[in-house]
């Protein structure tokens, strides 16, 4: 995949990333989220929006009202792993601004001030929910062209699907809708931004379904668990590398599972007695 690269960013600061809209980088950085969580200041009317207020940091919560001017006037959240609503209590708390978010929150501690649904406005941004990384996921698109895509496509690297709160078949299907778009810029939830996006989430879709052919293959010679698929399919060294490439195998296999194509037995998976689904390699023409 040719994955994009950034020089890492001044921590603290707010850059503009498009007209109207500016970053901050959290200074959560790592192997999962690259130099870490992007939260996005939007201008909007006499107030700014605030997409992502990022990690539980009460450096980074500064840091945003340094740079709205405590002018907050709404805060959106596109999902809720801890990394992008860990500083949205704190936020609220110091600007009393409401939350906004997908109206069935996978973490059951949080519910948003307004609950969101698939194609509702919020801030003058169409909500595009697309599960997958997680259940609760959104994009933002705006009227320009623009998306805020979060976790769903970003241009460092691909997206991490760990069940039950991700899915494969469902991460599958947002990619879909997202590629039936006319985009014109992603602005993910970590790393650079992403012009030009079709082609980028085709190689993305691409490589999943090649990914997902060669645990099928692998499964004709079961039974396999799913780390031994990962040391037979992937190249990663890093141990957190390879708990992830073992979380989206898992993710793979109950996908292959559900369209009939693999098989549980105990701990390992056979490749499965059923006709199942078409694979998506033969859907796509891939």
């Amino acid at each position: 995949m040719p994955y994009l690269t950034e020089a890492e960013p001044e921590r603290g600061l707010a850059s503009e990333v498009a007209p109207g809209i500016r970053r901050i980088v959290a200074s959560n950085a790592g192997l999962m989220t690259y130099h870490g969580t992007n939260t996005y200041l939007i201008e909007e009317g006499e107030g700014v929006v605030v997409l992502d207020p990022g990690p539980d940091d009460a450096d980074h919560v500064e840091a945003i009202l340094r740079a709205t001017g405590g002018r907050v006037a709404a805060i959106l959240l596109s999902h809720s792993h801890s990394d992008h609503l860990g500083a949205v209590a704190a936020l609220k708390a110091r600007t009393g601004a409401r939350t906004f978010a997908f109206h069935l929150s996978a973490d059951p501690a949080f519910q948003p001030d307004v609950p969101l649904q698939d194609g509702d406005q919020a801030a003058g941004m169409v909500c595009l929910h697309t599960p997958g990384h997680a259940s609760d996921h959104l994009c933002f698109a705006r009227p320009d062209g623009v998306v805020f895509s979060a976790d769903h496509v970003m241009s460092w690297s691909s997206s991490i699907v760990s069940p039950p709160g991700g899915d494969m078949a469902a991460y599958f299907r947002s990619l879909r809708r997202m590629l039936a778009r006319a985009d014109r810029l992603l602005l993910p939830g970590h790393g650079p931004p992403l012009p030009d996006p079709a082609p980028y989430i085709q190689e993305l879709l691409d490589y999943r379904i090649k990914r997902e052919e060669a645990i099928a293959d692998a499964l004709r010679d079961g039974p396999h668990v799913p780390r031994d698929l990962v040391d037979r399919l992937y190249s990663q060294t890093h141990p957190w590398l390879l708990q992830a490439a073992e979380r989206n195998v898992t993710a793979h296999l109950l996908k292959l599972q559900a369209e009939g194509r693999a098989e549980q037995r105990g701990a390992g998976w056979v490749s499965g007695s059923g006709s199942g689904s078409l694979p998506d390699q033969a859907v796509t023409g891939a």
